[in-house]
């Protein structure tokens, strides 16, 4: 109330108590951070940025959890308030990375309000973990990959639809399994994969080679507009197809770890993972490499300032799938 009679003596000549009132109800309505957040999703989604608003989704519901569903002002939240959401989430057994990104995510919200002058920075976050810790190796090594693609699963068809789909996301640069998913027949033109991601919304281009276009051919053909076996009924909701496509195809990629005998978990990200490290390990620079996965930060900004030829980055995947393909 303070604030706004201050901005209204720096602004007007008069005002009414009325007009105090109605101001003061406005700033209310913003100042609430699940409303806040909420409207920040809801922006994420209209742009496209389907994954960052899940994420923006997840660190909602768990601070929601925390406070048992009751809403705080932005200009509440305090240094004692988060220490004590780090300890509640300590106490479920979250882990220390979770943790911090669960918090860092609601650090961005608040900067954001500060930045629209909702609220002044109290440095709320300072003392709770906002780092990240050294997490297992997610990567194989390139023969394990081959390994992978030459199993024998004819009497395994739903293993053998799971390792398809790890392969495939491999031979297209380590591609994330949401982008494969949501990939369209449209955009498959004059031999090559045309698609912007839905993490960050860059544009790729991907050259389609023979191996890829044999492992979609042992499938039947998608009714709709999507271009892989992924998402197959036109009818069903997309975004819950995807996730049950993708939960039980990593639940067959558990079973083939451990018929090999692997020494880490298999899920469809570590075919991301591996691609970058099958790369790395043939010399192919950091650069491409960013390029090829399509990585948006500001390290990879630095590395590179333009944009490189696709071709490159084509020429650096034609690398690892002839060592993949050889007999």
């Amino acid at each position: 109330m303070r604030r706004i009679i201050q901005k209204f003596d720096r602004t007007r000549l008069d005002y009414t108590a009325d007009e105090i009132v109605e101001e003061y109800d406005k700033v209310i309505e913003k100042n609430y951070l699940y409303r806040y957040m909420e409207n920040i999703i809801a922006k994420l989604k209209y742009n496209g940025k389907v994954r960052t608003a899940e994420t923006y989704r997840a660190s909602l519901n768990s601070f929601r959890k925390f406070r048992e569903g009751e809403d705080v002002m932005l200009e509440c939240l305090s240094r004692d308030m988060m220490e004590s959401y780090e300890a509640w989430l300590k106490n479920r057994g979250i882990s220390p990375n979770t943790i911090s990104f669960y918090v860092r995510i609601l650090r961005a919200v608040y900067n954001r309000a500060v930045e629209e002058g909702l609220t002044e920075n109290k440095n709320p976050f300072r003392k709770v973990y906002t780092g990240i810790e050294k997490t297992i190796k997610r990567a194989l090594p390139i023969k394990t990959i081959k390994k992978i693609k030459c199993m024998d699963l004819t009497f395994k068809p739903n293993m053998e639809y799971a390792r398809d789909m790890f392969i495939l996301s491999f031979m297209l640069r380590g591609m994330s399994f949401i982008d494969m998913a949501f990939l369209k027949k449209k955009d498959l033109k004059n031999g090559y994969i045309t698609y912007r991601r839905r993490k960050t919304g860059q544009q790729l281009v991907i050259e389609w080679t023979k191996e890829m276009q044999e492992i979609v051919d042992k499938y039947p053909k998608c009714q709709g507009d999507y271009l892989l076996p992924i998402i197959r009924n036109p009818q069903s909701i997309a975004i819950y197809a995807y996730r049950n496509a993708g939960y039980c195809i990593n639940r067959q990629l558990r079973s083939i770890a451990n018929s090999l005998e692997l020494p880490i978990p298999l899920t469809m990200y570590v075919a991301r993972h591996s691609w970058a490290s099958a790369a790395k390990a043939k010399g192919i620079p950091t650069s491409v490499i960013s390029e090829g996965m399509g990585h948006d930060s500001e390290l990879t900004t630095q590395i590179y300032l333009a944009s490189l030829d696709t071709s490159i980055v084509d020429r650096a995947n034609s690398i690892l799938l002839r060592e993949l393909n050889q007999k």
